[in-house]
């Protein structure tokens, strides 16, 4: 005869448990694994046999804490993918050693299983730190969390505030509660964001979530929301400067460590100036820069009191942050604050272009969109999908391109850039394959 089924609440409260425990033997035995002594991994972050035990710690207060209202706190949603992503990564690390148990690949530096290795080991590096940020004393405070920068805290609050959470006994609802929600999925998080920033659908989707999604999770938790708009502020063009920094800007590496800058550098010894910028692993919402010194030293400094931008403008002045990953041309700079103010067009070229029933502000390439992009260094005007569709440019500025007017007084400002627009679409095309070409062969 078949066992009745026990309560309804056994279940969430096993499953709980189960997971709980499934993640600390996976965290026991990948804390042996890291600590074989050929694997000799060196102690600078993120250091693995020191971030592993710090996660099964902070974890078993959890359980501590909540004893038999674990059930519930499953419900959180947070607490739950947190667990159920941990034992993902736990499993993704577990992997590497046993494909490269044969040919030993996983212990030998510069191979693809350790440095598969080495990114994951920055995922737990970020787990933990928004692990201790949404349970800082061993208790959720998701609800209560005060992201850094206000406007980014109203956003986050306004979209997901609260709702209503059920909570179930046998076949009776026997309460309910109102929660704060501290994560969200990525597709509902993307919508939510598109209500204020517009959010270019496909590759560029894909690199932001890249960007937010520390933790490789599926989900935005208010924690990776905090530190993206840190790093990316101010709020007003907060996916300008995203697009600015982390999509076109050749210097930018994603999921690198302090030891990675080092290696990647040291190419560039010969070559003064060269550098690149980083999230920082042990200061979370905040960059690192590396640079190549006159005398072919390597250093790495996180700017304080001042935006990346503004650290990079400073450190170009002064001859430190000259040639973005090694490359041949310097990166021309444009204050990310200026990005997407208009450019007006002067009457004669109103009425050149209303000659042949065209506008200043259509993309001469296409003949479809309106120009919202101002590619570098040349200075000419095209819409983001001809943009997209030459993917390699040296990088490109943000610009709203307003129709004419004739109020009383002249527009002084003039866009030398776009000159004789009607007669260069040629040349334009001919400018991005040149481009193009030069990238290739000075590219790595």
């Amino acid at each position: 005869m078949a066992m009745a089924p026990g309560p309804a609440w056994m279940p969430r409260r096993t499953g709980a448990q189960r997971s709980l425990e499934k993640a600390f033997q996976g965290l026991t035995k990948l804390q042996q694994l890291v600590c074989q002594p050929q694997m000799g991994l060196r102690n600078s972050p993120p250091h693995l046999p020191s971030l592993l035990p710090r996660i099964y710690q902070h974890l078993r207060l959890i359980r501590e804490h909540y004893g038999m209202g674990l059930a519930q706190l499953w419900e959180s949603e947070f607490f739950r993918i947190f667990v159920l992503n941990l034992l993902e990564k736990i499993k993704q690390a577990t992997r590497l050693f046993k494909r490269g148990k044969d040919k030993g690949e996983i212990f030998q530096e510069g191979s693809a299983a350790r440095r598969n290795l080495t990114k994951l080991s920055l995922i737990f590096s970020h787990m933990l730190a928004e692990l201790q940020a949404v349970f800082p004393n061993r208790e959720d405070q998701g609800s209560t969390y005060q992201l850094s920068k206000q406007e980014a805290h109203v956003f986050w609050r306004g979209t997901w505030g609260e709702r209503t959470v059920l909570a179930f006994f046998g076949s009776c609802i026997r309460s309910f509660f109102l929660l704060r929600r501290s994560l969200v999925p990525w597709s509902e998080f993307q919508k939510g964001l598109q209500q204020v920033h517009p959010v270019d659908s496909g590759p560029m989707a894909t690199a932001l979530k890249s960007t937010i999604d520390l933790t490789c999770s599926g989900h935005i938790s208010i924690f990776e929301f905090d530190i993206f708009t840190r790093l990316f502020q101010p709020w007003p063009s907060l996916l300008k400067n995203w697009t600015y920094l982390a999509v076109t800007h050749p210097g930018y590496m994603a999921f690198l460590t302090y030891d990675e800058v080092k290696t990647r550098l040291q190419a560039y010894v010969n070559k003064p100036g060269s550098y690149i910028f980083r999230l920082s692993c042990t200061r979370l919402g905040q960059w690192a820069i590396g640079y190549v010194t006159t005398d072919g030293g390597i250093l790495q400094t996180i700017p304080q009191n001042k935006s990346l931008f503004q650290a990079l403008v400073d450190g170009q002045k002064e001859g430190f942050y000259l040639y973005p990953d090694g490359k041949k041309y310097h990166c021309i700079l444009t204050p990310v604050s200026h990005l997407g103010l208009p450019l007006l067009p002067l009457q004669e070229q109103f009425e050149l272009y209303s000659q042949v029933e065209s506008t200043f502000q259509l993309c001469k390439i296409c003949a479809e969109n309106n120009k919202d992009v101002q590619i570098r260094p040349c200075g000419h005007l095209l819409c983001r999908e001809c943009l997209r569709s030459w993917q390699t440019i040296w990088g490109h500025e943000e610009v709203e391109v307003s129709p004419y007017s004739s109020p009383e007084g002249s527009p002084t400002a003039k866009d030398e850039s776009d000159e004789g627009d009607l007669e260069d679409v040629d040349m334009v095309l001919q400018q991005l394959m040149l481009m193009r070409q030069t990238q290739g062969v000075s590219g790595r």
